[in-house]
């Protein structure tokens, strides 16, 4: 018997979405992002995001979404299922789901989320969907790192120091 992980079973598929979304408790926070390589400023993000709501939704770039942001050659370092399993681990995630396209932008009107977060280095004006989620009544932040990491930042240091 193979041994499968309680966390495992918070990864959704885009086509499975709405019918997970309905069983959570709300008010429902949605973010999304690369997560590349899993770092404290990630997970102090995204439990300062679940804090704003019962339930937070993170949405995964695809490995090719990822290639097209223009990250690197060799981005990204783990491939979409790992990004997503580790997510998954977290306490405060809900459920975690990927996109494809350039923007999240399909999935947030499907979740219709409450809450609508990105990292301190996004404006409220700038997060994809912002205008869907205020019209509907909910609210958009930009989250203030508290830990000034990147995966960017340290796949140069290991390169420097190689």
């Amino acid at each position: 018997m193979v041994f499968v992980p309680a966390f495992e079973s918070k990864i959704c598929a885009p086509d499975e979405l709405a019918a997970r979304i309905a069983q959570l408790a709300r008010p429902l926070v949605f973010t999304n992002g690369v997560f590349d390589l899993l770092h404290r400023g990630h997970a102090s993000y995204l439990a300062q995001a679940r804090a704003l709501g019962k339930s937070l939704l993170v949405a995964v770039n695809s490995d090719d979404s990822v290639r097209r942001l223009g990250k690197g050659p060799d981005r990204p370092i783990n491939p979409q299922a790992d990004r997503m399993a580790l997510i998954a681990a977290l306490e405060a995630v809900s459920l975690v789901t990927w996109f494809d396209d350039a923007t999240p932008l399909a999935l947030i009107r499907l979740a219709k989320p409450e809450v609508l977060v990105k990292g301190g280095d996004w404006a409220p004006e700038r997060i994809v969907g912002s205008m869907e989620v205020k019209s509907w009544g909910g609210t958009v932040h930009s989250i203030p790192f508290i830990h000034e990491r990147s995966t960017s930042a340290t796949l140069a240091k290991i390169r420097r120091d190689w």
